[in-house]
C-alpha cells in the first residue's frame, strides 16, 4: 500500500525545486533537459502506477504516450480543431487504448502480460508508421502550444512553458497518490500482493486492473501532450518499445512502487545521459553500471535504497 511519508514529500518537494532552480539559471539548453526529465518522470509514474503497485510490468507505455501525441496533432493540425479540444481526444485515445490492453491482459501476469503488451505498442508503432495521412515515418510538425495569452501567459517562452510542464508534474503526482490511498488504490495493491484472496474476497480483480491501466495511459498521454508541444513535432520514435523499455529502466532505477522514485530516476538518467555523452558515446555503460548497483544493493532502485536506510536508522533510534 501507498504511504506518502515526509521522506517522500521532502524528496518531492526537493527535486522539483531542482528542476526549477536549474531551468531559471541554466541556457536554453538547461530548459530542454528539464522539459526532456518531466516529460520521462510523468511517463515513469504512469508506468510505476500499474507496475509498482499492480504488478503489471508493462512494454506498451510509449505507445499510450505516442497515441495521445498523434490524436492531439491530428485534429489540432490536420482537422483544425481547437487546442483544448484537441488535447481532450488526445488523451481520450490514451485511455480507451490502454483500457483495452488492460481488459484483454487483465487475466494473465509474468512474461505473458509484458509479451502481450509488447504486442500491443508495435502494433500501434506499425500503424502510425505507415499512416502516410500522418506522415508515416517521416513524422508530423505544426503542432502549437496552448493560447493562455488571456491569464497573461505566454507559453511559447521557454522558461514558461518549463514551469508549465512542472506544473503538469505535480499534478499527476498528487492525483497518483490521493487514487493509491483511496480504495480503488488499496485494492490494486492487494491485487498485487495476492490476487486469489482478493478474488475470495469478492473483488473483481480484472476491472480494478483495467481501470488501473485506463488511468495510467491518462498519464502518459499527458507526457505525449507535452511531448508534442515541446517540439512542435511527432513522429513514430515516440511509439517504439525502446522507449518503454528506457521508462521501465528509470522506475528501476529510482524505485519502483515509491512513485517519487521514478521522478528521481528520471533527473539521473537524463543528466547521466547528456553529461557523459559529452566525453563518449559509450555512455549506456555508466547507466548500466549505476543500474546494476540499484539492483545488487536489494532491488530498491537509488531513492527505495535510501528510504530503506532511512527507516531502519528510524528504527534504531526507537529501539
Amino acid at each position: 500500500m501507498f504511504y506518502q511519508s515526509p521522506l517522500r514529500t521532502i524528496t518531492l518537494i526537493a527535486a522539483l525545486c531542482f528542476l526549477a532552480i536549474y531551468a531559471s539559471f541554466g541556457s536554453y539548453f538547461a530548459r530542454e533537459i528539464v522539459i526532456e526529465i518531466i516529460i520521462l518522470a510523468i511517463l515513469a509514474i504512469s508506468l510505476d502506477f500499474c507496475a509498482g503497485f499492480g504488478g503489471m510490468v508493462s512494454l506498451c507505455h510509449g505507445a499510450m504516450m505516442g497515441i495521445a501525441a498523434y490524436f492531439y496533432g491530428m485534429m489540432s493540425v490536420k482537422l483544425g480543431w481547437g487546442l483544448t479540444a484537441s488535447a481532450g481526444i488526445g488523451l481520450a485515445a490514451a485511455v480507451i487504448f490502454a483500457g483495452c490492453v488492460g481488459w484483454v491482459t487483465a487475466r494473465i501476469s509474468g512474461i505473458f502480460f509484458i509479451m502481450a503488451t509488447l504486442a500491443f505498442g508495435q502494433m500501434a508503432y506499425t500503424i502510425f508508421f505507415r499512416w502516410r495521412w500522418l506522415g508515416g515515418d517521416d513524422g508530423m510538425g505544426g503542432m502549437r502550444r496552448f493560447d493562455l495569452s488571456a491569464w497573461g501567459v505566454n507559453l511559447n517562452d521557454g522558461l514558461i512553458f518549463t514551469f508549465w510542464a512542472l506544473g503538469i508534474l505535480l499534478l499527476v503526482y498528487i492525483l497518483s497518490a490521493l487514487l493509491l490511498r483511496s480504495g480503488f488504490g488499496r485494492s490494486l495493491s492487494g491485487i498485487h500482493a495476492n490476487e486469489g484472496r482478493m478474488q475470495a474476497l469478492g473483488i473483481n480483480t480484472a476491472t480494478i486492473r483495467t481501470q488501473a491501466m485506463a488511468f495510467s495511459g491518462l498519464m502518459a498521454g499527458l507526457a505525449g501532450i507535452l511531448a508534442a508541444q515541446h517540439t512542435f513535432y511527432i513522429s513514430p520514435e515516440l511509439l517504439v518499445w525502446t522507449l518503454s523499455g528506457e521508462v521501465l529502466l528509470v522506475v528501476i532505477l529510482g524505485g519502483i512502487g515509491t512513485l517519487v522514485g521514478p521522478i528521481i530516476g528520471a533527473i539521473l538518467l537524463v543528466l547521466m545521459k547528456h553529461s557523459i555523452s559529452a566525453y563518449t558515446d559509450y555512455w549506456h555503460i555508466f547507466v548500466g553500471l549505476v543500474l546494476i548497483f540499484a539492483v545488487l544493493s536489494g532491488g530498491r532502485g537509488i531513492f527505495g535504497q535510501g528510504e530503506y536506510w532511512w527507516q531502519k536508522y528510524m528504527r534504531g533510534q526507537h529501539a
